[in-house]
């Protein structure tokens, strides 16, 4: 069950399911920061029989106070942009990925709704995946209730880390 009392949709095991195998495979962890997703993406991983191999752990960092302390996100670019931005869910992935000791590390930051926060509209997300590399982040504008932009945004975030781990491969 996720926070929201609802069981992980199939897709999203699958996901989940094939970002850990592939981490196995490679001999290679992960971390998590989470924000707008508040532990889903940790739960979708740690679901997972066997996440122990890869999973490294996770830090949840709603606050900006947090996200600076915790994640090394510069404080000065979370006063200047708010923590929904490109460059916040970057500094978050990289943070998480050096202060947990990963290969790689995954962020999600956004505005769930419902109505608008930060300055930006509900359903604006940004998630960052930082690997051996190097780090990209994706904006995204997903549609739906709280529910489902969270949900959409944990589907992308392991969607691009079983992305950036084929990336490095090639």
């Amino acid at each position: 069950m996720t926070a929201t009392g609802s069981a992980l949709t199939a897709g999203t095991i699958a996901l989940a399911e094939e970002a850990i195998d592939g981490l196995i495979a490679r001999g290679c962890t992960v971390a998590i920061a989470e924000s707008l997703t508040g532990g889903l993406v940790a739960a979708a991983l740690t679901s997972v029989a066997g996440s122990s191999a890869a999973f490294r752990g996770c830090i949840v960092a709603y606050a900006s106070e947090l996200k600076t302390e915790l994640l090394g996100v510069p404080a000065a670019l979370l006063t200047r942009h708010g923590a929904v931005h490109p460059a916040v869910a970057r500094a978050m992935a990289t943070g998480v990925r050096l202060r947990l000791g990963s290969t790689y590390g995954c962020s999600t930051t956004g505005v769930a709704g419902p109505g608008p926060a930060d300055g930006q509209p509900q359903g604006t997300v940004f998630i960052a995946v930082a690997g051996p590399a190097g780090t990209a982040e994706s904006g995204l504008h997903l549609p739906g209730d709280r529910r489902q932009v969270r949900e959409a945004a944990l589907q992308a975030v392991l969607s691009a880390l079983v992305s950036a781990m084929q990336e490095d491969e090639a």
